[in-house]
């Protein structure tokens, strides 16, 4: 498997795991104010995702030259 094709499955799952994180952070939001505390990790977790996700999108048109 090409470097560019690992780098498309990389983003592929990126994909996936941030619409998962933010359907939890979606959730949590509309069961306010039950389980509050857990803002912080929740939010933390989905902007670590959608950052990679970003990072991984930033590569990957720079490998294809868009």
């Amino acid at each position: 498997m090409s470097k560019l094709e690992e780098l498309q499955k990389k983003v592929r799952k990126l994909n996936s795991r941030a619409g998962i994180a933010k359907m939890e952070l979606h959730d949590l939001a509309e069961d306010l104010p039950i389980n509050w505390a857990e803002i912080i990790t929740v939010a933390e977790k989905t902007y670590g995702v959608f950052a990679e996700l970003d990072a991984a999108k930033a590569e990957l048109a720079a490998m294809e030259g868009v």
